[in-house]
């Protein structure tokens, strides 16, 4: 279904705020969680524990308030989740930015809107965002950013899809000459 999703960038995430999968814009997209030391799956943790995410997100502050908004929702629908509990443990310790946010104990549902990105490659990108549950995926969801037509997001999208195609290509013949 996501490879279905060509124009937009698009991935399915869970309650523990992974990208579990994603098509190749949402890929590119979230580029800059994959590379470098950290090589980072995780919204969170990209968000507290990696100063890129400052870039990234042009309002930053609003995306940490979001995303622990977000994460308390999530923790609140599966009280029992392991993997909920041991994220939040290791936000609080690691993070007094996440610390503030998690005490605030602000609540929000997030199925659309408009988010902001700073891609690394292709600049400023302003796309608007549906978000939708997979049922028959309990915590898991879809989300797909599509860039108003027209705009120069879409141009962005554009151009960060050209972009996604060309490393695409670079990986698989990296992967190629290191197996000889």
């Amino acid at each position: 279904m996501l490879d279905a999703i060509t124009g937009a960038p698009a991935f399915v995430g869970n309650n523990r705020m992974d990208i579990v999968a994603a098509n190749q814009l949402g890929y590119a997209l979230y580029s800059d969680m994959y590379r470098g030391t950290a090589r980072l799956t995780n919204h969170s943790r990209f968000i507290f524990f990696d100063p890129r995410a400052y870039d990234f997100y042009p309002d930053w502050e609003r995306a940490a308030n979001v995303n622990v908004a977000i994460l308390r929702r999530d923790a609140g629908r599966w009280p029992h989740d392991k993997g909920i509990a041991d994220l939040v443990g290791e936000l609080s310790v690691r993070s007094e930015e996440f610390r503030a946010r998690w005490a605030a104990h602000n609540v929000r549902r997030h199925y659309s809107g408009a988010k902001s990105f700073h891609h690394s490659v292709v600049g400023t990108l302003e796309l608007n965002y549906q978000v939708m549950e997979l049922e028959d995926a309990p915590g898991h969801s879809l989300t797909v950013y599509p860039a108003v037509s027209g705009s120069s997001s879409e141009e962005g999208l554009r151009l960060l899809a050209s972009w996604a195609a060309t490393e695409a290509i670079a990986e698989k013949a990296q992967g190629l000459s290191t197996r000889h």
